[in-house]
């Protein structure tokens, strides 16, 4: 007979321990992390200003109470709700994430780190606003961009060696955990109030990946990172208030994080917390694609002047891929919506074939009927290769490989079309830079008048003026 478990209360996990004092301890100096972190801040609003060209976004947008008042409440950008912290951080990740055109890192488990900056830059916001009316100082955008660094190692940190899609978890469990960290320590909490979060968080009832997978992907795909940043806002506001943890939320025997959701692994780290997230995000330019597709969409756009006029005469299409491409991307038969065919691999490739291009309008219904699409697909064949994989999860290659090659009726094929990284990549972060640059001046243009446009270019692309502007002024400009 088995010893019975005892209800004497364990200390706090070390897991959640050393998550929660890198979040309350950790100073972020390096110049190349603040660097990049600002970079991930403007593409991320470039994001979020092209999401509001899309109703099925809006529509999910402003208070759950129409006309509900929060004095000294949080701005969304691109819009003019004022909103709680926990509404307002569900409206900017959602807005950052429904194109899936935000940043992304990979390890055993694919995230979008940027999926946090709702939290933390709507957290901030109404926290520099309710100090302001207090007559206390707010925060400063570097104290944003701090939290942003943060949030992208806790993240990534936990992304490189855990495989949480492989156990049918989506990958926003990693967004509460990392928001929470960053917004708790954001908001004040202490180091033990820090614990309190995390472990709520670990606790918390997590999302399936089924809206992500076939057959049912779908639109909830684009507001999950939303949902998860929210919740995790919500979890350091009670955190504060004294709202109790459980400290062994991870290892608990039966009950515990592990054994039920974990077949009983411990979480595996690669390296010590610190800004190597931030510095090695890859950035989604210049196509809104599920992030394995970046590399795949522009091999098939460089064979576009050999096969637009010979569609016809293509015999078959062979592609390769890495396995999390085979997994996440993989897909036949008929594709139901927009967030279907931003995650199949055939839909983008022959998208880049057809057009030489790919815009977000490319995975709409109107261009999804041309009939020369699905024709393509029926002849792309996506196949693993083991040097992709390989160097997939190579920590010193960390590449995103994808290929694909024509062949004709006549026996003629087009040569080997392959990109091991895409432009994005810090490996290509010289040629990205502008790429970056040029979404945002494109997309801020969409949402607001040359003067407000230049004004919020000037603060944007000014490392020193924005770190130490006021959060709620540099939000101000960015709403209507």
């Amino acid at each position: 007979m088995s010893a019975p478990v005892t209800n004497r209360r364990p200390a706090p996990d070390k897991v959640i321990v050393d998550l929660a004092d890198y979040a309350h301890d950790y100073k972020p100096i390096g110049k190349l992390a603040f660097e990049t972190a600002r970079l991930t801040l403007i593409d991320s609003l470039a994001c979020a200003f092209e999401a509001l060209a899309y109703p099925d976004c809006t529509k999910l947008l402003g208070p759950v109470v129409p006309g509900t008042i929060v004095p000294n409440g949080a701005r969304v950008p691109g819009t003019s709700y004022v909103l709680d912290p926990v509404t307002a951080a569900f409206n900017a990740g959602t807005l950052i994430r429904w194109l899936d055109f935000n940043d992304a890192f990979y390890g055993r488990t694919v995230i979008h780190p940027s999926d946090n900056i709702g939290a933390i830059l709507m957290t901030a916001d109404w926290l520099s606003r309710t100090r302001q009316a207090a007559g206390k100082k707010p925060l400063t955008m570097r104290d944003v961009l701090s939290a942003i660094i943060k949030a992208y190692e806790v993240q990534g940190g936990l992304a490189l060696e855990n495989g949480f899609t492989a156990a049918g978890l989506d990958h926003t469990i990693l967004v509460k955990i990392a928001s929470t960290a960053a917004v708790s320590q954001l908001i004040g909490c202490t180091r033990e109030e820090i614990i309190n979060a995390l472990s709520n968080a670990w606790v918390d009832g997590h999302a399936l990946a089924t809206y992500r997978r076939k057959p049912n992907t779908g639109a909830r795909k684009s507001w999950a990172a939303g949902d998860a940043s929210a919740r995790a806002v919500w979890l350091s506001l009670l955190a504060k208030k004294g709202e109790m943890g459980y400290p062994s939320a991870l290892t608990a025997p039966k009950w515990g994080f592990y054994e039920v959701l974990f077949k009983g692994k411990p979480f595996k780290f690669q390296r010590p917390f610190g800004s190597y997230v931030i510095e090695n995000t890859l950035f989604k330019i210049p196509y809104p694609t599920a992030f394995h597709g970046q590399t795949g969409v522009e091999a098939a756009i460089k064979l576009h002047p050999l096969v637009k006029d010979r569609l016809d005469d293509i015999k078959h299409i062979e592609a390769r891929g890495h396995n999390s491409t085979m997994v996440i991307l993989d897909k036949t038969g008929p594709l139901a919506n927009f967030a279907d065919r931003d995650h199949c691999m055939q839909y983008m490739m022959a998208i880049g074939l057809i057009y030489g291009d790919m815009t977000a309008k490319h995975y709409e219904d109107e261009i999804a009927s041309d009939p020369r699409i699905d024709a393509l697909r029926t002849k792309i064949r996506l196949t693993e290769y083991a040097r992709y994989e390989r160097e997939y999860h190579d920590p010193f290659k960390r590449t995103n490989a994808n290929s694909i090659q024509i062949f004709f009726k006549d026996g003629s094929k087009t040569p080997l079309s392959e990109v091991n990284y895409p432009l994005g990549h810090r490996k290509r972060r010289k040629e990205g830079i502008p790429a970056v640059m040029k979404k945002f001046g494109e997309n801020t243009g969409m949402v607001f008048a040359t003067k407000r446009k230049a004004a919020i270019t000037a603060v944007c692309m000014d490392q020193k003026k924005l770190e130490a502007m006021a959060v709620n002024e540099f939000v101000d400009l960015l709403v209507r």
